[in-house]
């Protein structure tokens, strides 16, 4: 993480001495509406906001699916993250019993509901504390909730 912030401020550093300000502000603005209500933009908020309690990742199976490099396949991406976007519908085919869960096949439903829903919203997300483990690897202690 330190490389890439590093890397992410040189950059800006690099456009903003070399194009102008203007540069970064039309790469932030780009970055907040290409995130707006186009469909596609639907994969961000259905993969981990919690749409039916419980549930806390969901797979889309719709057709967009092909432009987007299978990114839908979500829980079976968190299942075997290491198999290529190609083959991921192959896992969901050998193994459909691991997959009957809810899933969405229609992105622009999931933007309508999160809209729409007063129930969904920025925080109907699943929030963990942080691992024993990944406390000490920081090196601090774990405080009890």
């Amino acid at each position: 993480e330190i490389f890439n912030t590093i890397w992410t401020i040189s950059w800006n550093w690099v456009i903003y001495n070399f194009i102008g300000g203007w540069a970064l502000a039309y790469l932030g603005a780009g970055t907040l509406l290409g995130l707006g209500l186009h469909p596609m933009a639907g994969h961000f908020i259905s993969e981990h906001y919690t749409f039916v309690k419980g549930q806390e990742t969901y797979s889309y199976y719709g057709p967009l699916n092909y432009l987007a490099w299978n990114v839908g396949y979500h829980n079976e991406h968190h299942d075997f993250p290491y198999v290529s976007w190609s083959r991921l519908p192959k896992i969901r085919e050998i193994a459909p019993e691991y997959y009957q869960m809810p899933n969405y096949s229609s992105w622009s439903w999931v933007l309508y509901k999160y809209i729409t829903d007063p129930e969904i919203g920025p925080y109907s997300r699943v929030k963990r504390g942080m691992s024993p483990a990944a406390v000490a690897a920081a090196g601090g202690e774990k405080k009890s909730e």
